[in-house]
């Protein structure tokens, strides 16, 4: 059962990030590129690489929006999303991450629905919807992990977590050539039918994850009861809210109880360094996730020359990889911990290291300078980095479930609040970068800033994290008793 919740939250945030990220490629369409480049005051450069036969110039985009305005509608989404991860995290909690999780996909769905529809309103109601469907998926990933906090027991940990989050990348596989497919098609008008279609397919799921998901193993009505002796047995229950405290009943006798109130460890979750290392692994781990996620579109469109079709299927090439590799070292990892080869902290810290090294020292992040205009040469420079920052959701990603399993949601929520900064951040150091100057030699400090970000997270989490629970999280002795 445990197995049929994660790949049911696999194709939960397929939708997730198919919703956050068809934009990415829409976007192209949208704009008018001959007004663009007449208006943004930038210098195309002669370091971009020639247009191709099979290049074709968009310049039929309805929105005349200049670099500025192009790069706040991609950050627009984080500046909601970053609001509620560690709300989120308490939510889910208190009320179960089902719903929690279920409505935040539902209400980003119905915006992204309404996408077209305010886009041609005017440019601050896009915003505003963009901003609103952040606030909609913030909630997501601390409620899945508030979840799992509930249902993952340490020998399957790390396959749980990385297959369900696995379905972050398969979202961008399915999501980035289908919107190149929908925008140079005439279905529906072209790039709306991007928002129509997407928006849909996260309503139908939605609704098949309210019937079959259930927050915790005990109210699941079809679990066997030796899997959920199996997993009460493995796992610290969640802690239970009542408003914004903590009930524990204590039997003292056949017909007494006297309630304990215990508040939430705020203050040491705050000055943990175990989680002060997950936060700022995964704040460097999302620097360069998210300059890929929304900006290798526009360097693929306007440095390496892609058409709008060709666009979306290299854009996708990354992500496909990186999908298959986080199975991989989600089985790799729990493989190590079972047959006592690492144990937690070591396995944890491993591949960590491995997720985000590689994209430092052998990655396209580093060598795309090298490569000119061979541009198979350089997605494959991508696709290897992506293709080892897979091992990094078995490293930190997993963590907080190891360090503090009943307060897994919550953490994320910290940890993920952190790590979308980069969500608005990224796209605004390319637009400063790139707005007067298209070049690959602008381009390439993007790739040198990201090296650079992935190399501190390296050396922070291996000097700060760990893989032992922390004892914060263990119960009151008195609970105990009780």
């Amino acid at each position: 059962t445990r197995f049929s919740l994660a790949y049911l939250a696999f194709f939960g945030f397929m939708n997730v990030y198919a919703l956050r990220v068809n934009l990415s490629v829409a976007i192209l369409s949208m704009v008018n590129s001959t007004y663009m480049a007449s208006h943004n005051n930038s210098n195309i450069s002669g370091d971009v690489c020639p247009s191709s036969h099979a290049h074709k110039t968009l310049e039929t985009g309805e929105f005349n929006w200049d670099a500025h305005k192009r790069s706040l509608v991609l950050g627009a989404f984080f500046y909601g999303y970053i609001l509620t991860q560690l709300p989120g995290g308490y939510l889910a909690s208190r009320f179960g991450g089902k719903w929690l999780f279920g409505g935040g996909v539902l209400c980003t769905s119905v915006l992204t629905l309404l996408t077209p529809v305010a886009a041609r309103t005017s440019f601050a109601l896009l915003i505003v919807v963009r901003v609103l469907e952040g606030i909609g998926e913030g909630v997501t990933f601390p409620a899945m992990h508030a979840m799992w906090g509930s249902w993952a027991p340490p020998v399957d940990r790390s396959r749980l977590v990385s297959v369900t989050y696995a379905g972050s990348q398969f979202g961008t596989v399915v999501a980035q050539p289908i919107s190149g497919i929908l925008c140079a098609s005439t279905f529906l008008g072209g790039w709306p039918s991007v928002f129509y279609v997407f928006g849909s397919l996260g309503v139908l799921w939605c609704i098949v994850w309210f019937i079959f998901a259930h927050s915790t193993p005990d109210k699941h009505p079809r679990i066997s009861p030796a899997e959920l002796h199996f997993i009460q047995s493995n796992v610290e229950p969640p802690y239970t809210t009542t408003s914004t405290i903590l009930v524990l009943t204590l039997h003292l006798s056949d017909d007494s109880r006297l309630p304990m109130l215990l508040s939430v460890p705020w203050w040491e979750i705050a000055t943990s360094k175990r989680v002060w290392a997950i936060s700022i692994a995964h704040f460097c781990n999302n620097w360069g996730f998210y300059t890929l996620l929304t900006c290798l579109p526009t360097y693929l469109k306007d440095v390496l020359k892609f058409d709008i079709q060709q666009d979306g299927f290299m854009s996708a090439l990354p992500y496909l990889v990186m999908w298959i590799t986080i199975n991989l070292f989600g089985l790799l990892a729990d493989y190590l911990r079972q047959h006592n080869i690492l144990n937690t902290t070591q396995t944890r810290k491993t591949m960590n290291a491995i997720g985000l090294s590689f994209p430092f020292c052998c990655s396209g992040f580093v060598q795309l300078v090298t490569l000119g205009c061979n541009k198979a040469a350089a997605i494959s420079m991508i696709c290897l980095a992506t293709a080892f920052s897979g091992a990094a959701f078995s490293g930190f990603n997993t963590n907080h479930v190891d360090i503090g399993s009943r307060y897994a949601g919550i953490l994320m929520g910290i940890t993920n609040t952190w790590a979308t900064i980069p969500g608005f951040a990224g796209p605004a150091v390319v637009g400063l970068l790139t707005e007067h100057n298209v070049s690959k030699d602008q381009w390439q400090i993007v790739f040198y800033i990201s090296a650079a970000v992935y190399l501190f997270g390296v050396v922070a989490y291996t000097l700060l994290g760990t893989g032992k629970e922390q004892p914060w999280n263990k119960r009151n002795k008195m609970e105990e008793i009780g």
